[in-house]
């Protein structure tokens, strides 16, 4: 059975564990720290909420989101991961994460949740379209980083 909860300070040491383990799967580098994790998640000003999914007690994956707002459609979740360690795959427990998003989507009359897939990752898209989700072919995801943003923050 799978159960799903609100991490708490306690689980910083496993949500560090979760998100180098999500950057591998993905091919990708995590630059967070402990001390970034703290204060951004539990500090006095909380900038995302993480849900951790479990399976006979054992941690089976995680779900972090953050509001987001549309001036054209209002207050949303954005949903920046899904991640389900792989002997817990196939199991429904990231349906159960995404689920638990969707109801605290409606309790707080949101427009929907936005996320991002990576195009190499057939088994997640084809997860996201069986539960009916939109796919915004004709949007791209941009993204300005470090040097971007200094040079630009530079101008005068």
């Amino acid at each position: 059975m799978v159960s799903i909860r609100s991490a708490t300070l306690n689980d910083v040491p496993l949500l560090m564990t979760f998100f180098h383990e999500f950057a591998a799967y993905e091919q990708l580098s995590t630059l967070i720290t402990e001390e970034q994790l703290l204060k951004d998640r539990f500090g006095s000003s909380p900038k995302f909420r993480v849900l951790i999914a479990e399976t006979d007690g054992l941690p089976a994956g995680y779900a972090l989101f953050f509001d987001c707002y549309s001036s054209l459609q209002g207050h949303g979740i954005f949903l920046e991961d899904l991640f389900v360690r792989p002997p817990f795959r196939g199991k429904r427990v990231g349906r159960a994460l995404l689920a638990h998003v969707a109801r605290i989507t409606e309790e707080t009359n949101s427009f929907g949740i936005m996320f991002n897939v990576l195009d190499w990752n057939t088994r997640a898209i084809e997860f996201y379209r069986r539960i009916g989700a939109t796919f915004l072919d004709d949007w791209k995801t941009v993204c300005l980083k470090q040097k971007a943003v200094h040079d630009l923050a530079s101008e005068e």
